[in-house]
């Protein structure tokens, strides 16, 4: 037990819970878009599968990485314009589209690997990339300054994604037609328009949250790859309190203690590996519990648009 309190070993922690927070961020932040416009994707998890299956097979197959990531995100754009179509056109029940697309795209991954690939393999992916001079201070850069590029470009999202809901004019209005569609329509925002770009920006981080798990963390696919992370991102979003540094806060929580498990399941630990694996999807419970009573979600969540409704 001893052997838990090093350094190396709270130093491979730490790096482990930063890698592993990268599809968390994607999908958490994709997911926070979609829902601060006022529509629900519980399909987070099979936009994920598809992703990441598109970023393998497209990887695979010619050896291009860029282009494994390029195909990711068609995939997910393609899924996002299905759940809008479903949720914000037809205005059918949020939820249950949600659960009808994570089915549809578990079932369509696992059909396309059995019928293009039919064993796992391993591709070339992303490697570790040490930034000059940062990834050269002592334990620090080794830390946080020798990752792939996915795992940079997820932490500088968290940044990115505050700037554009907080201080541009399309992000307000993600913001007022997830409060309020009707105020909105009748100052002439197109309320539709923007849930389904909302919904479909979300989708895109959802299949590049899928590229990172086949590209750069595991390089490989299987079937169920995610084993639910996305409904986890999902929670992650009331965690956080539909703000995009509350969610990174969540996604290191998260991450770190599924680093933790992981970590000692490497070592030996006598934890069993079933309470160890429970371990993420118990702070998933609690999280939701705590978040229900510490912050108010957008005013019309889960509430289809009618023009003329109040």
């Amino acid at each position: 037990m001893t052997q838990i309190f090093t350094q190396t070993v709270f130093v491979g922690i730490l790096i482990s819970a930063i890698r592993l927070a990268t599809p968390y961020l994607f999908a958490a932040i994709g997911e926070a878009f979609a829902q601060t416009s006022g529509v629900v994707n519980l399909g987070v998890d099979g936009i994920m599968l598809v992703g990441a299956f598109a970023a393998f097979y497209v990887t695979l197959t010619t050896g291009n990485v860029w282009l494994g990531v390029l195909a990711a995100a068609v995939a997910g754009l393609l899924m996002g314009l299905l759940m809008s179509f479903i949720s914000v056109t037809l205005k059918a029940e949020q939820g249950i589209s949600g659960i009808g697309l994570y089915m549809f795209g578990l079932g369509l991954s696992s059909l396309l690997f059995k019928v293009l690939v039919g064993a796992v393999k391993t591709v070339e992916g992303f490697q570790p990339i040490k930034l000059p001079l940062l990834g050269d201070i002592p334990i620090v850069g080794e830390i946080f300054f020798q990752h792939s590029l996915p795992v940079y470009a997820a932490f500088l999202l968290v940044p990115l994604a505050w700037l554009f809901l907080d201080k541009t004019t399309w992000g307000l209005k993600i913001k007022s037609v997830g409060q309020n569609p009707a105020a909105a329509d009748s100052l002439g925002v197109n309320v539709d328009q923007v849930r389904y770009f909302s919904v479909c920006v979300g989708a895109v981080l959802a299949g590049l949250a899928g590229a990172s798990l086949s590209t750069a963390l595991v390089n490989l696919f299987q079937e169920n790859l995610t084993a639910g992370l996305g409904f986890i991102a999902v929670a992650l979003v009331y965690f956080g309190g539909w703000r995009p540094f509350g969610i990174l806060a969540g996604a290191l929580l998260f991450s770190t203690v599924n680093a933790f498990q992981l970590w000692m399941q490497v070592l030996g630990v006598k934890l069993p590996s079933d309470v160890a694996i429970m371990l993420p999807y118990l702070l998933t419970i609690a999280a939701l519990v705590a978040a229900t009573n510490r912050v108010r979600q957008p005013a019309a969540l889960n509430k289809p648009f009618e023009r003329g409704e109040n």
